[in-house]
């Protein structure tokens, strides 16, 4: 596998600690599966025109325990939609950070990211652990996924990494 794991822009920085990304579409869509409302309500109060902004391969950070909260998937289902690579934060909620994995996305925890990013920044992820932020010319570790991550996200999700596994065997 390349070393380079992604290469874009910051397309969003979300600063506060314990951020519930249910912030992201509003509490009262969390439940929401249709892609066209969460295209009209998803970052309404940060940037309304953030669907109009971001680009395939951009990133969003974040602070510590990022993903707080309750286990809803819209609000990442939004960001994926819109093409949002990863998401590197201070450090994640457990079991945002597992199901995101298990998505196919990639949760990277790099303690002093805030420190070394503004908004639409260009920054370069390594698999080695390293992020390189080319706007500012900062250099900073994170903590390398293992292996088995890496090919989970690989393969799309844990559904398609269990079918290269398996084969047949999983339904």
């Amino acid at each position: 596998m390349n070393d380079i794991a992604l290469r874009g822009r910051v397309a969003y920085v979300f600063a506060e600690a314990d951020f519930d990304v249910d912030q992201i579409v509003g509490v009262e869509h969390c439940g929401e599966q249709d892609m066209n409302i969460l295209l009209e309500v998803a970052m309404r109060s940060f940037d309304p025109q953030f669907a109009a902004r971001v680009e395939p391969g951009d990133l969003i950070v974040g602070g510590r325990n990022f993903g707080y909260g309750h286990p809803h998937y819209p609000a990442m289902q939004y960001m994926r939609h819109l093409g949002v690579r990863a998401v590197v934060a201070e450090s994640f909620a457990p079991g945002f950070w597992q199901n995101e994995i298990n998505m196919g996305f990639i949760p990277l925890a790099c303690p002093d990211i805030l420190s070394a990013v503004q908004r639409w920044d260009e920054i370069e992820i390594r698999w080695s652990g390293r992020i390189f932020n080319h706007t500012r010319g900062i250099e900073l570790a994170y903590d390398a996924l293992s292996p088995r991550n890496r090919a989970i996200i690989a393969a799309g999700g844990f559904i398609p990494y269990l079918r290269q596994k398996l084969g047949n065997r999983v339904t």
